[in-house]
């Protein structure tokens, strides 16, 4: 059987928000690091690996008692998003994950639900390729299946986490209007 790992992409330093977006706290008080490891797990991923590097202690404290969830340390987060992803499908290279499905912490309407529809479109497998849509834009989380890790990470750069690779190799678009807005939270307000 196959299986999804998710991993959270968490690592910024949130400097339009003003602080670390994984330490902002949502309306139920809850922080969003939280709020998406938690719609990951749920969604369908049985553990989850968490990137952190701004804040990275802050952020590792606020997961311990989240038993599956892996803190993974991107040294070189300050590079951006493909620094990020190099770090957690680094931490899945020597496991039997056959996928992972990369969140955003700064997606905080993006719950279980979400996650549990493209993963059910996309299946598990080593070749799947998915994502979620938002009114047809593509959006988060993705899924992305072993066989294009080393072509997605080939392909990004700085802040280009998986978006030229899924240019060169559209994935399947999973329609998730009617249950979040999918929207990346950049600034306060």
């Amino acid at each position: 059987m196959s299986s999804a790992v998710g991993v959270l992409l968490a690592a910024g330093a949130g400097t339009r928000m003003g602080r670390p977006k994984a330490l902002v706290t949502g309306p139920d008080g809850d922080p969003w690091v939280r709020t998406a490891a938690r719609a990951l797990h749920e969604g369908g991923c049985g553990r989850v690996v968490v990137v952190v590097g701004a804040a990275r202690d802050d952020v590792t404290s606020l997961l311990a008692d989240l038993p599956w969830t892996e803190p993974v340390v991107a040294a070189d987060w300050s590079r951006g998003m493909s620094a990020s992803l190099a770090a957690g499908l680094g931490a899945l290279s020597g496991t039997d994950a056959d996928c992972a499905v990369i969140g955003l912490v700064d997606t905080p309407d993006v719950g279980a639900e979400v996650v549990e529809r493209v993963l059910a479109a996309t299946g598990t497998s080593r070749a799947a390729l998915g994502r979620a849509a938002y009114g047809g834009v593509p959006g988060h989380p993705v899924v992305l299946g072993r066989d294009h890790w080393a072509a997605t990470l080939g392909m990004a750069s700085g802040d280009r986490g998986a978006r030229d690779y899924l240019s060169a190799a559209p994935p399947l678009l999973v329609e998730c209007e009617d249950l979040a807005s999918g929207r990346d939270v950049d600034a306060r307000g």
